[in-house]
């Protein structure tokens, strides 16, 4: 393996939980949690992205967020912060995951994400490769549930969609399903908004 990356082996389950963390909180760790027991997961990555270009304001300074993130995590084996996409040089979804694929042949990969991010999901570089690349699990998050159930990604792969996340890791892209859990109300724009982030 690519020093400085993390370890994974052939048949290995792996969700991709990306985001800026800016900053990471309770939420992402709840989320984190449950897909790990949800979907069957060997390991989550969280993948701490350079910025998001769907956001007008730059985020924190990455190493800052990165020991956020850490610190938040505490020391459980299976998770891993990492900067991924800072090493590999993407910042669309789609790149980082076709150079993922790349490098770790035999990797299954999960992209796990909020149901807030699926209602503008369709605003991503390429969405439907990431669809195409990628079983998707879609964790529930607070008033969310209807708006992305009725978004255009959902719409447009209602076909691909399946009852239940254990069916997911080792079916054939596109497919994803809505993974109802109990919800957590922490939000990254709300620390920020009540500066409780000192940047």
């Amino acid at each position: 393996m690519v020093q400085g990356f993390p370890a994974a082996y052939r048949g290995m389950v792996v969700g991709l939980l990306g985001g800026s963390f800016d900053p990471a909180h309770d939420g992402h760790v709840h989320i984190t949690r449950e897909a790990l027991r949800r979907i069957g997961l060997d390991r989550v990555w969280w993948l701490v992205s350079p910025g998001n270009p769907l956001k007008a304001n730059p985020p924190a300074p990455m190493t800052l967020r990165m020991a956020r993130a850490r610190e938040k995590l505490g020391d459980d084996p299976r998770v891993v912060v990492s900067d991924l996409e800072s090493r590999l040089g993407t910042r669309a979804t789609v790149d980082t995951l076709r150079r993922l694929q790349a490098l770790y042949p035999g990797v299954h990969f999960v992209w796990i994400m909020g149901a807030d991010n699926l209602v503008q999901f369709h605003r991503w570089r390429n969405w439907r490769q990431i669809m195409a690349r990628v079983p998707v699990a879609v964790m529930a998050r607070p008033g969310a549930g209807l708006a992305a159930r009725l978004s255009v990604a959902a719409r447009a792969f209602r076909g691909a969609r399946v009852a239940t996340p254990d069916l997911l890791a080792h079916r054939k892209a596109p497919v994803w399903a809505f993974v109802n859990m109990p919800q957590h109300t922490a939000s990254s724009s709300v620390i920020r908004a009540r500066g409780e982030w000192r940047r």
